[in-house]
Order: structure tokens, then sequence, then C-alpha cells
């Protein structure tokens, strides 16, 4: 086994700079791009779904295009801050209680999916409440529109080489330029594939094939639940942060820990939407 996991055996790690361009001290990267990209998308998408009255109950979304507008800046704050401050907490809160200036250096890398979700709900929960609408539909909405982003972010993991996989001998693994001479799974690119477009296409057949938004809270329970799901998967690939380990048994993580309560609250949710769209017929 140690014969197959030999670099000579992995496939070349693309050369590509973290940093697209620097002037002077302003360095745009293709972590930060891929968050703008994302939220952008978003915008874009829930305008769209918002748009098609045939996918709405009663023949509307109960929001409006200038409503996904404002909360554009709500979702950007929620997704940034809820992210940081996530991985802070679940990841490495020693460190940045040692080095507090660094909590500022977002561009470094360092964002928890767990903590911008939190972020961005508790954004959606009170801009919902503030214009007079029930969340769950907001929920859905940003839910459907949301994977772009996700895999895109991953897609910008593996071009910093961070959040590498575990080492194996699969014909398509990669020599890490900063995870040690053995090739290693590209984790990064399973949760581009699985969080991204596959959640991107399982969530349009819901809402375009399976008329969900008609049934508030599904579309949301599903996404929630598949990338908890997803996550959990694939965390069986990706090796986890040195500073972290295993939790338990040698396979047990923290990424698997904070995801399963998102499957079971994806599934409740999607119950839950069923119920009420019954209890109304």
């Amino acid at each position: 086994m140690t014969e197959l996991l030999l670099p000579l055996a992995a496939l070349p790690f693309p050369q590509i700079d973290p940093v697209i361009v620097q002037i002077g001290p302003l360095a745009i990267h293709w972590y930060g791009l891929g968050y703008v990209i994302g939220i952008l998308f978003a915008w874009w998408y829930s305008r769209r779904l918002i748009s098609n009255d045939r996918l709405w109950a009663g023949g509307s979304a109960p929001m409006t295009h200038e409503d996904i507008d404002d909360f554009l800046l709500w979702a950007a704050a929620g997704v940034v801050l809820g992210g940081r401050i996530g991985y802070i907490l679940f990841y490495d809160l020693a460190r940045y209680i040692e080095r507090p200036a660094e909590i500022l250096a977002v561009w470094q890398g360092g964002m928890s999916f767990h903590g911008g979700l939190a972020g961005v709900t508790i954004a959606m929960i009170l801009f919902a409440r503030r214009r007079g609408f029930s969340p769950w539909s907001l929920f859905d909405v940003i839910a459907a529109s949301a994977p772009v982003g996700f895999g895109l972010v991953r897609v910008t993991n593996f071009i910093n080489s961070e959040l590498w996989g575990r080492p194996t001998d699969v014909p398509w693994a990669f020599v890490f330029p900063n995870g040690g001479p053995e090739p290693r799974h590209p984790s990064q690119l399973y949760e581009a594939l699985l969080e991204g477009l596959a959640l991107f296409i399982v969530l349009r057949l819901l809402t375009h094939s399976g008329f969900k938004l008609k049934q508030p809270g599904f579309v949301a329970g599903a996404m929630v639940a598949w990338y908890g799901a997803a996550r959990i998967f694939v965390e069986f690939f990706r090796e986890p942060d040195a500073h972290i380990g295993y939790l338990a048994g040698g396979w047990l993580t923290t990424g698997m820990v904070l995801s399963l309560p998102m499957v079971l609250l994806g599934v409740w949710a999607m119950l839950r939407a069923k119920r009420a769209a019954e209890a109304t017929r």
C-alpha cells in the first residue's frame, strides 16, 4: 500500500495563484471572488424565482423584487459575519484569542459554512419580520439560489490548497503543495460537486417540476438536509484540521457533528411544510 501512495501516482496539482491580481496593498483573491459571485448569482436567481408566478401558491410570490434587492446587503453581512464567527468558535478559538488581530483577516480563509448558515438564517428572520411576511418562503428562495456559491467557494478552497483530503491511492488523487508527500483525495472538489452542482439540480427540480415553493419551507429543508448528508459523506475523505483532529474513534470529525443536526432539521422542515400544505387543502 505504501508504494501506491508515492507522489508519482498522483495528478499534478495545478499551479494557480490564489491572488488573481494585486495592485499595491490591494489584492483580489479567488476565495473572495467566489463569495462575491455566489452572492450576486443568488440575488439574480432569487429575482427569477419570484418572477415566475406559476411556481407559487396563489399565483404570486409573497415578496417583491425590491425585497430581494434590499435583502442582498443583509445576506452578505449574515454570510460573512456568521461564517467568520462560526469558524472562530467551532474550529480555532485558541488561535484567535492569542492573535485577535487576525480575526478580521477574512481574505486568508477561515470561514465556517455552519456559521454562515446560522448568520444568514438570522438575517432572513429579521428581514422577513421587518417586511411583514413569513420567513419560510424567503428561506426557500435563498436556499434554491445558494448552491452555486457553495460550489464556487469549494473550488477556491482547492485552488488555495486548503481543506484537502486524506491520503489515498485513487487515480485522481493530488499531491497538495502544503499537504505532505502523499497523494490525497481532492475533497474540496467532491464538496463542489455534491454541495454545488448536484444540490442545485435537485433544488431546481423541486422548484420547477415539483412546485415545492407552494409548500413554504420544503425547499429550504431539502437544501439543509442534502448539504448535511453530503458534508457527512465527504468528511470520510477529508483530512480534519490538524489542531482539531478526530473527535472519537479515528473517524468522527467536527464537520460530522455540526452536520447531523442539519439533516434532522432539514427533514423536520420538509415534513412540517408537507403537513401545513395538506392542512390548507
